[in-house]
């Protein structure tokens, strides 16, 4: 392409990587997904800066680690941390509209409680909050419109709380068809938006942005039974006993009520998940049907993600937390750039990478202070000099302060937990995370290596979380007074 290209980025929500057929499920069906896949590149080694709602799409929006961007958790469960980006962050979003893009955002926002994406130059309606509003007036007019009943659910999966209350709701059935699902009225409104920019003379980035597969999933009949339960594998990380492992994953497992579920109820649960899914890849196929439609194909890249993962069940937990597992970190990324190669990527890659490679794509220079890189050269073969060879990730709470950073190479992961024990698990060995080494003699050399390699990162990116390290770990020679005390002594 010579001329600037459209940017259609489609973007679900708690989606783990291993639900696409492209990554290896032979049960859940994805195939216009897995053919964005085959026609593009899909990454192996892509992970979320932080496996939470708001700081991830925060990272996506400022290209900025959850550390500088300060919007460190979910408004609905805030333990006292900022509910808005702070004012003098630029979105990558003002940067392509400067230079000519129409911009539009429609689906989940959920970067902060008040604004929404008119206040971050795009074109779109604020739907706030984790799950779909379904009051929304706009959603109730398209109902209208289709001639669909009202939204309601009936035949709650639940547990129970460990104080013997009704637990959070997990699923439930739709009493509506599958185009009455407010994701399916997102992907309506994205299309309707596609075409209004077709008929400009101006390029166009269009992000889709479903709630789902994020629990509760209030399904139809139909896509809720979409897969036998019998059919479906439990994860072989419900046998993790958690233990030699940190407390808090104890307290989560019990407020997610897992002993609360039989094998049965999981097979169904994560039946689901998958039927959720499923739905979403045919959102996938309407959109890119639509951009054939249009014959925008040839000038538009795709980009497909998530904004972190699920546990599902994995290591006896729902949702995600304070556990730094791939089943939350790891998730899907494919991008189709018209003209680019075919191939799997497996150099590691990081959600805030998009925003770079979003104004690289546009011919836009990448601003300095982005702690991202873009992907654009091995989207096009290239072999950029310097890559990173780990990645580094950060927690910060959900329902409480809980402070965590981690970094993950190819081998081994360490995640530093400073209220209780920390984890370093042999990703070759023990691929599932359910040995924690970290007070293995075998492994003391692994330990310190990487103790020292993030404590090296986090000084450099300037997380104060380095200073915790600094007395606690060997990390190499001394960073100063780790005290900060403006004494010389």
């Amino acid at each position: 392409m010579n001329k600037q290209p459209n940017i259609l980025f489609l973007f679900s929500d708690q989606q783990r990587l291993d639900t696409l057929g492209c990554y290896g499920n032979a049960v859940c069906r994805t195939p216009h997904i897995d053919r964005l896949a085959a026609e593009g590149v899909r990454f192996t080694q892509a992970y979320t800066p932080t496996s939470i709602c708001t700081p991830a799409r925060g990272s996506i929006l400022t290209g900025l680690m959850p550390h500088r961007h300060r919007l460190l958790a979910n408004f609905e469960r805030n333990v006292g941390y900022l509910t808005e980006l702070p004012d003098d962050l630029v979105p990558y979003s003002a940067y392509l509209r400067q230079a000519g893009y129409n911009t539009g955002s429609f689906g989940k926002w959920h970067v902060g409680q008040e604004r929404g994406p008119e206040e971050y130059a795009f074109d779109g309606p604020h739907f706030p909050g984790w799950a779909p509003p379904v009051q929304h007036p706009e959603y109730q007019a398209y109902l209208q419109e289709k001639g669909l009943p009202p939204f309601e659910v009936r035949d709650l999966v639940r547990g129970r709380f460990p104080n013997g209350q009704p637990a959070n709701v997990i699923a439930g059935l739709y009493g509506g068809p599958p185009e009455g699902l407010f994701d399916s009225f997102i992907t309506e409104r994205t299309i309707r938006q596609m075409r209004a920019y077709a008929a400009e003379d101006k390029p166009f980035f269009l992000a889709c942005h479903w709630f789902g597969p994020h629990l509760p999933y209030f399904l139809p009949p139909e896509v809720f039974s979409r897969y036998a339960p019998q059919d479906i594998p439990l994860p072989p990380t419900m046998a993790d006993t958690l233990e030699g492992k940190p407390q808090v994953q104890r307290r989560y497992a019990a407020h997610w009520a897992f002993d609360s579920f039989t094998p049965d109820d999981w097979r169904r649960i994560i039946a689901a998940y998958w039927g959720y899914v499923s739905l979403l890849d045919e959102q996938v196929g309407r959109l890119l049907a639509a951009l054939r439609e249009l014959g925008l194909a040839d000038d538009t890249v795709v980009v497909y993600g998530s904004d972190h993962g699920a546990f599902a069940g994995s290591h006896r937990m729902q949702d995600k937390g304070p556990a730094m597992y791939d089943d939350t970190y790891h998730v899907p990324l494919i991008m189709r750039l018209p003209g680019g190669r075919r191939a799997d990527e497996e150099r590691f890659v990081n959600l805030v990478d998009l925003p770079a490679t979003f104004l690289d794509l546009a011919g836009l220079p990448v601003p300095e202070h982005f702690d991202g890189r873009s992907l654009v050269p091995l989207l096009r073969g290239e072999d950029p000099p310097g890559w990173r060879d780990h990645v580094i990730a950060e927690f910060h709470g959900h329902h409480f302060p809980y402070p965590q950073r981690m970094i993950r190479t190819a081998t081994h992961k360490l995640v530093v937990n400073p209220p209780d024990i920390d984890e370093l698990y042999d990703l070759v060995d023990d691929p599932l995370e359910m040995v924690n080494r970290i007070d293995d003699p075998a492994y003391d050399a692994v330990r310190r290596e990487l103790y020292g390699r993030l404590y090296d990162d986090l000084r450099a990116a300037g997380d104060n979380f380095y200073h915790w390290m600094t007395s606690m770990y060997p990390v190499g020679a001394a960073a100063g007074d780790a005290s900060l005390s403006q004494y010389k002594v």
